[in-house]
């Protein structure tokens, strides 16, 4: 029995007419006929009742219609719930991000994500960015949104492209002596404690803060490391020391601390959509299509 065979008994027994059951299918009235023949042959039993006029259902048939529209409606959902998966329209999906992605770009990605795939179901997950490399690599997350660069050994396997750019500020407590200015020279800051992460969260930004303050001629002293850049922006705050933070940080505004622009102007700094590129999971695609959109706006 094939569902072809099904679709085309449902069409005879409700048309209860093999001329009009052919024109509904779209085929022409002998090999429905033929069809139908081989179903009640296979099945060793009689579907319709030819003898009169007009066709009508059997016992057997009246049996069969529920139960074969049950199969069509089964397969037809079936089939749709398949195409909707191989489109990335249903399903789970893991982002992993580091908290400055939600000043700017995360929050906007989930929206138009939400609108466009109502029914995936998204976990997502405040990572460093060296946290979300590991993850990636493990096929825990499907998508990242990290700092690069990654360590050469991962560009192999996981696959990285900018979705925003920005420069460093510096992070002043309110009171400090050099808030007043509109910009700071970087070498005035040589004598400050700074507050920064640990480098194996995140070795790409790090290293690009201390390169920047190693050309400018100083080997910046930290005196305190917090993983989160809202934590570390707090400890500025709370006169532990300065630090240098992306500028969608400063976005979170608050009245004990200040950003300034630096002289000479700092390198760009790189928020990035991060994803193995053997990943197969369609929604992943999707999500990083939007990611691309939101980049270039």
């Amino acid at each position: 029995m094939e569902l072809r065979h099904l679709r085309y008994f449902v069409a005879v027994a409700e048309e209860l007419h093999f001329g009009r059951a052919a024109q509904r299918l779209g085929i022409k009235q002998p090999p429905l006929s033929q069809q139908i023949r081989a179903l009640e042959d296979d099945l060793g039993v009689a579907l319709l009742d030819r003898s009169s006029r007009r066709v009508r259902l059997t016992p057997a048939g009246e049996t069969l219609l529920p139960a074969a529209r049950q199969v069509l409606a089964s397969a037809q959902a079936a089939r749709q719930t398949t195409r909707n998966a191989g489109r990335g329209e249903t399903g789970g999906l893991v982002v992993g991000f580091v908290g400055s992605a939600t000043l700017t770009l995360l929050p906007l990605a989930l929206r138009r994500f939400r609108d466009r795939y109502p029914r995936v179901v998204l976990t997502l997950r405040e990572m460093a960015t060296a946290e979300q490399v590991r993850a990636l690599r493990d096929g825990v997350l499907d998508v990242g949104l990290l700092r690069p660069p990654l360590p050469l050994g991962d560009t192999e396997t996981i696959n990285v492209e900018s979705v925003g750019a920005e420069r460093l500020l510096v992070v002043l407590p309110a009171g400090h002596p050099l808030a007043a200015e509109r910009s700071i020279a970087a070498e005035r800051l040589a004598a400050e404690p700074f507050v920064l992460f640990p480098r194996e969260l995140g070795a790409g930004l790090h290293d690009q803060i201390l390169s920047y303050c190693n050309e400018v001629g100083f080997t910046p002293t930290i005196a305190q490391e917090a993983v989160q850049m809202q934590t570390i922006v707090a400890l500025v705050a709370g006169g532990l020391g300065i630090s240098m933070v992306p500028s969608s940080v400063a976005l979170q505004r608050r009245p004990d601390v200040v950003y300034r622009q630096l002289r000479p102007a700092t390198r760009i700094v790189h928020l990035a959509a991060a994803h193995r590129r053997d990943n197969l999971n369609p929604a992943a695609r999707n999500f990083l299509a939007i990611t691309q959109e939101l980049g270039q706006q």
